[in-house]
């Protein structure tokens, strides 16, 4: 049994957070390779320190006095060391990079110092080997990951040792130049480990006992999911539902290999196990999750005969990528379809999108909505349950909501409805008790 084990900010704040690693590490053997991101916040108003080594890049740029912003790192890092009695001399690579702060230095490498440092400490603390994840994560020029690459150089690593701890977020370049991911990257360090390791399980632990079929913000205590697919997963996770980077579903999904996401804090709780299929038609539960996002715009666009006419939704798109606006969902019907579009996106371009429109199109009406919000329904039962959609709209209805939109993906694993923003909560709330408490 192989497990590969990446623990979130929150999972390395402190000492006392260290401590918990240590312990989730010891207690299972399976747990022999580790990947950390930086320090996380130790409470609400703490500073996470790849946000600190951000705000210093800035400060760097506009000439302004980062050693404030400097001392707080040392302070957490020498903090760690100190009330863990750990001997490496972290002083010395913070002396080190603050010596080469300069305007001219590279964004990627300063921000992957708050992963590398974190590493170093965790490293010493568990008594496992240390490796650099730009010794091993290789990028290609056009910025995806080498796997070939990556995989030749952990198999030489892996000739003389048999576990390591590694810094999430950044790789390197061929020519050794540090590369960052996107941000939550440390996720996505964990996966293409687990691939090319060909590990039995990735286990990704942060601050939350796995997914709540809700944001608890909205619905109070919802219930977690115990099991849920990539799939479904994608598709909450597109519509808000931020437990895992999205990216990190990939390198893993092609092996089938499980991701199981825990709570450092409460690791007896368990928590949602991720996979490929699962095989079960019959379930009580009928629905996996609800998630939603505020703030989008449609445009409406009416044709009489539409239907008879070849090219219209293409000339219509091609429209919005002229201005670079990625597309949410097109619904439509026998004389209209609508496209979607986060609001933002289209704020200072709507009119000239319009117009293009208009002349593309030829249309005989085209509306503006905008303070609409999406909300899916994910599940993978779903399908196997004649009558659910009818069953959301009637539920929606009786709660006085305004339905938008509808939008129904071909797998039928996601029913999306789009209302107003002002009903965005009520509907969450709605759904899930309409089909999870009752």
């Amino acid at each position: 049994m192989l497990k590969i084990a990446k623990f979130g900010g929150s999972s390395v704040a402190n000492a006392a957070q260290f401590a918990k690693v240590k312990h989730i590490i010891e207690s299972d053997e399976a747990r022999r390779f580790v990947v950390v991101s930086a320090s996380g916040k130790e409470h609400k108003k703490d500073n996470k320190v790849t946000d600190l080594l951000y705000l210093i890049e800035a400060h760097l740029k506009y000439s302004v006095d980062y050693l404030s912003l400097f001392d707080l790192i040392k302070e957490r890092f020498i903090s760690i060391k100190t009330d863990l009695g750990l001997q490496y001399p972290i002083e010395e690579d913070l002396a080190k990079l603050q010596s080469e702060l300069s305007k001219s230095m590279s964004t990627d490498y300063l921000v992957s110092r708050g992963e590398y440092l974190t590493a170093k400490l965790m490293a010493e603390y568990l008594g496992f080997p240390f490796v650099d994840a730009k010794d091993i994560i290789t990028f290609r020029y056009d910025g995806k990951i080498d796997f070939d690459a990556t995989k030749y150089r952990l198999d030489n690593f892996l000739k003389s040792h048999d576990c390591f701890v590694i810094p999430g977020f950044y790789g390197a370049l061929l020519d050794g130049t540090v590369k960052t991911m996107a941000r939550g990257g440390s996720d996505i360090t964990g996966s293409i480990l687990a691939r090319l390791l060909n590990a039995d399980m990735y286990e990704n632990w942060t601050d939350v006992s796995g997914i709540l079929m809700a944001d608890p913000r909205i619905v109070t205590h919802p219930k977690r999911i115990h099991t849920i697919t990539y799939s479904e997963l994608r598709e909450l996770s597109y519509m808000g539902a931020s437990v895992l980077h999205e990216e990190a579903i990939f390198p893993v999904k092609e092996k089938n290999i499980p991701i199981n996401i825990l709570n450092t804090n409460h690791p007896e709780e368990g928590g949602t196990i991720i996979v490929e299929e699962i095989k079960e038609k019959d379930s009580d539960q009928i629905i996996t999750g609800i998630a939603g996002k505020k703030n989008f715009t449609v445009v409406a666009i009416y044709k009489n005969h539409m239907s008879d006419e070849v090219g219209i939704i293409r000339r219509a798109l091609e429209v919005f990528e002229n201005y670079r606006i990625s597309i949410e969902h097109i619904p439509s019907g026998i004389d209209s379809f609508s496209i979607v579009v986060n609001s933002d996106d289209v704020k200072d371009v709507i009119y000239d999108i319009v117009g293009d429109i208009k002349r593309a199109c030829n249309p005989d009406n085209v509306k503006v909505i905008d303070h609409i919000a999406l909300i899916a329904t994910v599940g993978r039962q779903m399908m196997y349950r004649p009558g659910i959609s009818g069953r959301l709209f009637a539920v929606l209805g009786k709660h006085n909501i305004n339905i938008r939109m509808i939008a129904q993906g071909s797998d039928e694993i996601n029913i999306v409805v789009g209302v107003e923003d002002k009903d965005f909560e009520k509907t969450i709330s709605a759904i899930y008790n309409s089909f999870v408490i009752e």
